[in-house]
């Protein structure tokens, strides 16, 4: 279940109680897991655990004031907000619970929590009378109908020298709950297969046509894809990216490959994700040995590569078919001709040529296209990007039964 926290981006809360001595470990184990931790503290956490010691676990600078003019010359709560694809608060007092459902934004962590629109966790932690009285057990109630994912309290010896419920969850069983917020299940038991990256069409044997794709929104919905549940299979041209957990790789260098690759495995698939940016056209002939300089043609006959996605989509027992469209204009009118002309279930537009997202960049926005409707993705990281696609896939896929 760990391998669901690659990758992911996690802001730990830190509010003031004793158990707050746990959560230098717990950023540590989300660190082993594959996430990456940024922690915000309260002023009173900082009487239970030093920022130094967070610092030092997490790997990030700790962030602990609303208004640190340096971070809110550029808007710092909101760019956190915007970074996290999970808050985790741990511990969460009493206090906290009650300024959390009130919808305060008194200090940097309710103000996060108020501004991000990911899933938010909270671990309590107090005297276990405290964690007993009415008006506690009202607002947790209160706090999961919001839909704040409450993880424990567990029993046991506190610090006060009371035993009962009250006792924060260790820190192994949080890493594990957080694991499970992006295990969906959307996609359980779908077979999915997804191209990525570019594909390399040869000159010579040193010299080739290509495109600046990285690969990365392809790899992104695989892990996203696998999250959902599904058995996954991702075709990937020539690419510098791990595989995701989880997944079966295939690696092409040519459209050509690409195509016998999705072909020899499409009739077990349910799905199908034609992200690669795969090349239109190859050299009639490229040459077997390379081209001396003073040799190379001035000009070089073309020929059309097999349309993937095209292709998958003309087959009499087809999955759902899913396109991208990646254009530098026209981007809506394009991406419509392309869901008609090569009879997609849905298309995924977004303009490239941009330095801030698109191709070879960490980030994305998207315009969805299926049927006569259309939603619209905001720039976000590939990867919460990739896990809203997939969701918005599933209900599709589930439409169509």
């Amino acid at each position: 279940m760990k391998q669901q926290l690659a990758n992911k981006q996690i802001i730990l809360g830190v509010t003031g109680g004793i158990a707050a001595y746990k959560s230098a470990d717990l950023a540590r184990r989300l660190r082993e897991a594959g996430a990456e931790v940024r922690v915000v503290m309260t002023e009173h956490a900082k009487e239970f655990i030093t920022p130094l010691t967070m610092q030092a676990v997490s790997g990030n600078p700790v962030h602990d004031d609303l208004f640190d003019l340096q971070a809110e010359a550029a808007m710092g709560h909101i760019e956190l907000a915007r970074w996290a694809d999970a808050v985790l608060v741990a511990p969460a007092t009493a206090d906290f619970m009650a300024r959390l459902l009130r919808g305060e934004a008194n200090d940097l962590l309710t103000t996060v929590c108020l501004a991000t629109s990911v899933p938010i966790a909270i671990a309590p932690a107090m005297n276990q009378a405290m964690w007993k009285n009415t008006l506690t057990q009202e607002n947790v109630q209160a706090l999961q109908e919001k839909k704040i994912h409450v993880y424990g309290p567990g029993e046991g010896n506190q610090a006060c020298g009371d035993v009962g419920p009250g006792r924060m969850l260790e820190p192994l069983e949080l890493v594990d709950r957080m694991a499970s917020l992006f295990a969906t299940g959307s996609l359980s038991g779908k077979k999915v297969t997804i191209t990525a990256g570019p594909t390399h069409e040869a000159i010579d044997p040193v010299r080739y046509m290509s495109n600046v794709s990285s690969g990365k929104m392809g790899f992104a919905l695989a892990a996203a894809a696998v999250e959902a549940g599904a058995t996954v299979t991702l075709i990937s041209g020539p690419v510098l990216l791990e595989t995701p957990a989880q997944v079966k790789r295939i690696d092409v260098v040519s459209a050509q490959d690409m195509f016998d690759a999705v072909m020899h495995n499409i009739s077990a698939c349910d799905i199908f994700l034609s992200v690669a940016a795969v090349a239109d056209y190859r050299c009639k002939q490229s040459a077997s040995q390379k081209i001396p300089k003073d040799a190379m043609p001035k000009q070089i006959e073309l020929e059309r590569n097999p349309d993937i996605v095209a292709s998958v989509a003309k087959l009499n027992q087809r999955p759902v078919v899913v396109g991208f469209a990646a254009e530098t204009e026209n981007v809506l009118a394009n991406a419509k001709a392309k869901l008609k002309n090569k009879n997609l279930d849905m298309i995924i537009a977004n303009q490239v040529g941009q330095s801030d997202s698109g191709m070879g960049s960490d980030e994305n926005a998207a315009t969805v296209l299926w049927g006569e409707q259309q939603k619209e993705f905001p720039r976000m990281t590939k990867q919460k990007l990739a896990r809203e696609l997939i969701e918005l896939v599933a209900k599709i896929n589930s439409s169509q039964k």
